[in-house]
């Protein structure tokens, strides 16, 4: 489809893509061009007329060379075997003469230094982009130069000037630099995801009356998702699952954060659960920047009476599926952390009995979508996988949700996936 001039780019791209050699057997040097030359195949093919075409490109560039097979008869086929003006440029070309003559290549003149004068006046108009062959460095410069005849007598320039040799030799060290770089930051990248998984749970306290484990798979290499098990004494146990805004290191730095504010104000947890959340939601304003902001679900188990007294600051409703087949969900009881400096908070209450499920996750479960992006997993996938499984351990059960998500969602991971499942087993404290 045309476009109107109106729309059209002011500088379209513009290349050399393809010229084209005149060959009496196509088989015959395209071996030639590929083993002797050592080019690459580019395309070998048949074109909608029943012509066969065939290209191939040398080891650097972008442009190709079209071996065509012209009909004995035509005007094409006095073509073979003459000169055709194509010009292959190296840095090196006494290491290419070598290499070539060692591979049977004939040449019709050896390597030959020539000095050439440039006038930068002579130059119409300045070019947008460096060039390599106007003389950026002296008006005076060399160049070698070679020529070369293909299998059958086509004949072509080697050339290599100082200003090439330069500019490449830059380009390399560039290259280089760029991919030192480049395995630099993935090596910083992996330490960042060693460390990063050292933040998450290395130790499940026990209890007695409840099984329970968490999982995170994160979307990049590090994420903003966060859980934890944090052991609050007096047989209490801390559930947090937390979601920082943003995605890669930034949101892992949060995350580092939050969790370093969190560990560090645990101790008043027990006796003061809501001014723990306080002192963290001050520390989270005081240490991030204005505009991030993490959702937080913290819930204190006590493994003796079987309750559970629960925050949700902004983050998605807990699920707890009773043994009775009813599903009660734990909505937010305070706004986000990190926004409000002045902030207030309300604890949630609820009982677990013997056979109840709690679930804890992100919105990496419940808004994946499907293969063609229409529907999202959703609350009621979830809570569907939970009773399906119900049977299995907190660990098997968290793996089936995981590939219930992941088989639901089969493409990119888009965002982190985390989970906390704990079940009610029923063996009471006070009778033990």
């Amino acid at each position: 489809m045309s476009s109107s001039p109106s729309r059209a780019r002011p500088d379209p791209h513009l290349r050399l893509h393809c010229v084209n050699v005149y060959v009496r057997d196509q088989d015959r040097s395209l071996r030639f061009y590929l083993e002797q030359l050592g080019f690459q195949l580019a395309f070998d093919t048949r074109l909608q007329s029943g012509e066969r075409w065939v290209a191939v490109s040398p080891p650097d560039g972008s442009a190709l060379l079209a071996l065509v097979a012209p009909k004995p008869t035509s005007a094409q086929y006095k073509l073979i075997g003459r000169a055709t003006q194509v010009v292959f440029i190296t840095d090196d070309v006494t290491a290419k003469f070598h290499e070539w003559s060692r591979r049977g290549i004939r040449f019709m003149t050896a390597p030959r230094l020539k000095r050439i004068k440039f006038d930068p006046r002579a130059e119409s108009r300045p070019s947008p982009s460096p060039s390599m062959l106007l003389g950026g460095e002296s008006a005076i410069w060399g160049g070698v130069f070679a020529r070369f005849r293909d299998i059958d007598g086509n004949s072509f320039s080697l050339v290599s000037f100082d200003e090439v040799t330069h500019s490449l030799e830059a380009e390399r060290r560039a290259i280089a630099e760029k991919r030192e770089a480049e395995r630099r930051a993935a090596q910083e990248l992996e330490i960042a995801k060693q460390v990063q998984s050292r933040l998450f749970p290395q130790k499940f306290p026990p209890l007695k009356t409840l099984d329970y484990a968490g999982t995170c798979l994160q979307a990049r290499k590090v994420g903003g998702d966060y859980y934890d098990f944090l052991d609050l004494g007096g047989n209490r146990l801390g559930f947090v699952i937390g979601d920082i805004s943003g995605k890669g290191i930034a949101a892992a730095l949060l995350m580092a954060n939050l969790q370093a504010n969190l560990r560090s104000q645990c101790a008043i947890a027990l006796d003061q659960p809501l001014r723990l959340l306080c002192a963290v939601n001050q520390l989270f304003c005081e240490n991030t920047l204005d505009g991030a902001f993490a959702t937080l679900f913290f819930a204190e188990y006590d493994d003796h009476a079987g309750t559970l007294r629960y925050a949700n600051c902004g983050h998605l409703p807990a699920l707890v599926l009773h043994s009775d087949h009813t599903v009660e969900r734990l909505h937010a009881t305070a706004t986000v952390l990190g926004i409000f400096k002045q902030w207030d908070c309300t604890m949630g209450e609820t009982q677990l009995q013997p056979g109840d499920t709690f679930a804890l996750y992100t919105d990496g479960i419940t808004e994946s979508y499907d293969a063609n992006a229409d529907e999202q997993f959703g609350e009621d996938r979830l809570i569907e996988a939970l009773r399906q499984h119900n049977g299995a351990s907190p660990q098997a059960l968290l793996d089936s949700i995981v590939s219930a998500v992941q088989r639901f969602s089969p493409g990119e991971q888009h965002d982190d996936i985390t989970l906390i499942v704990a079940k009610h087993r029923g063996t009471n404290f006070s009778a033990a």
